[in-house]
């Protein structure tokens, strides 16, 4: 007579753990994510940037920006992966070959503007999202990472700052560049852009019910990184 099947063994593998780290522009979500990720030992996913490198994708393949069934195929099949680095932005490597400053032009930018308000564009990119959840985990760095692609993530990070705050540390990063910037208007920006996230009726920028909010305001990246790793030893009971 055959053995039962244990119920163990019956049971759906439980999926890769989730870090999500949802919040404003300039909060730190990405230089958290990237030091979360290298020290765990996780996969690393810039949510926004998936935009801008299925607009070069698009771009290279000589595919209309009008042509939304077309838009949607390349956005299923990117072959895409990130790198986390320290100290700078991540690695981003499309079919292998690094595009990360590419992607980060601002004709790019203006393309990717197109392709992020496209309905069919967007569901598909979610997917995407959702299939770089790999072992051993995810840290996920978006601004609906929580709220929408990975609602049952092991730990939800909402990371805000004072739009002060924030404004400053661009303007640091954009010195440091060498470029001629003004602090004014980049608070300005900030609060412009916030508005518009908050306020929009797809994924607007919120915490998650469940997520932890932190205010980085006055801490630096170390700091919040300990707090986020704090957090996830106590709800893996460790």
């Amino acid at each position: 007579m055959a053995k039962s099947r244990s119920s163990s063994g019956s049971r759906r593998a439980r999926p890769a753990a989730v870090i999500t780290l949802d919040g404003p522009s300039g909060a730190g979500k990405g230089s958290v994510g990237q030091r979360l990720a290298i020290q765990l030992g996780w996969h690393f996913l810039d949510s926004g940037a998936l935009y801008r490198v299925t607009a070069l994708a698009a771009r290279q393949a000589g595919c209309d920006f009008g042509d939304i069934t077309g838009l949607v195929g390349l956005a299923s099949g990117l072959n895409v992966r990130f790198e986390p680095q320290v100290g700078s932005d991540a690695c981003v490597l499309l079919d292998d070959r690094d595009i990360g400053d590419v992607i980060r032009t601002e004709e790019i930018g203006r393309l990717a503007s197109e392709v992020a308000v496209l309905p069919p564009v967007r569901q598909a990119l979610l997917k995407k999202q959702q299939t770089l959840r790999q072992p051993p985990g995810l840290v996920a760095d978006g601004r609906d990472m929580g709220t929408v692609v990975f609602p049952d993530a092991e730990l939800k990070v909402f990371l805000s700052a004072s739009p002060a705050a924030r404004a400053e540390r661009r303007y640091n990063q954009l010195k440091d560049k060498g470029l001629d910037v003004n602090l004014a208007r980049l608070a300005e920006e900030i609060r412009v852009r916030d508005a518009r996230d908050e306020e929009r009726e797809v994924s607007p920028l919120k915490p998650a019910d469940d997520a932890y909010i932190i205010d980085s305001s006055h801490l630096s990246i170390a700091q919040v990184v300990e707090r986020v790793l704090s957090l996830l030893r106590k709800r893996q009971g460790r």
